[in-house]
């Protein structure tokens, strides 16, 4: 599928519409549970009075979702908000919803946020010295690379597990690290790391979720689990 925006110039952000958002189309997956969280830090609109909002979007797209879209051209089409009058918030969501449920040919979800959850207790397998996790408590590694597929640009996130199965850090660690010269989008390396874990330890209850930095005012925060029920939210690793 060619991407409008992704790995092209572009030199007016402000004239997006519905048009401009870009469907992305997801893998085959056997993952039945999780979410991505969108946060775009940089949304604003005119209200009522005629004067600017500015507040931090969340977005939420089912990971069932049959498309996802495009990051570039959801900026480009929420850049374009800036002009545009509501008389109420429940226009903003009602609109955004609209767009991105067409788009995703999912049930999307859209709120604004006013502070993150907070990062759960987690150990740092970059520094334990624990050769392998204890079974339900939650780890994270620090400082993971992949490569956009399109602009073979690096991404870098913090990954967070949490399983019921004991997992080799060792082996954990030189896994994460082998994606640092990867391309694939967040999304997908999130599937596929679940996967990697669920391959090797069979875990009967898993959860893998990625905290990517943000790019051009969005991150996008993946989460797959094998129950409904997620373990982890959308926090942030740091005040952003």
């Amino acid at each position: 599928m060619i991407q409008k925006f992704l790995g092209k110039k572009t030199s007016d952000y402000s004239k997006g519409s519905a048009k401009s958002l870009d469907p992305i189309l997801r893998k085959p997956s056997d993952i039945i549970y999780g979410i991505d969280y969108w946060n775009a830090y940089e949304f604003s609109y005119i209200d009522h009075n005629s004067m600017p909002v500015l507040k931090v979007l969340e977005i939420k797209i089912p990971s069932d979702s049959l498309k996802t879209v495009e990051s570039k051209s959801l900026k480009i089409y929420l850049n374009s908000f800036y002009k545009k009058k509501f008389s109420n918030t429940k226009g903003v969501f009602s609109k955004i919803k609209k767009d991105l449920d067409k788009v995703t040919q999912s049930n999307v979800q859209v709120s604004f946020i006013k502070s993150f959850k907070s990062k759960p207790l987690c150990i740092d397998i970059n520094t334990s010295k624990l050769i392998s996790s204890k079974a339900n408590a939650p780890i994270c590694f620090i400082g993971f690379r992949s490569i956009c597929p399109v602009t073979s640009q690096p991404d870098f996130a913090n990954i967070y597990i949490v399983s019921d199965t004991k997992i080799n850090l060792k082996w954990l660690k030189s896994y994460l690290k082998s994606y640092r010269e990867k391309g694939e989008f967040h999304e997908q390396c999130i599937e596929d790391i679940f996967n990697g874990v669920m391959k090797k330890y069979a875990s009967g209850k898993l959860e893998v979720a990625g905290r990517f930095m943000r790019r051009g005012g969005i991150d996008i925060n993946p989460v797959r689990s094998t129950h409904k029920k997620l373990f982890f939210n959308n926090f942030r690793f740091f005040n952003q």
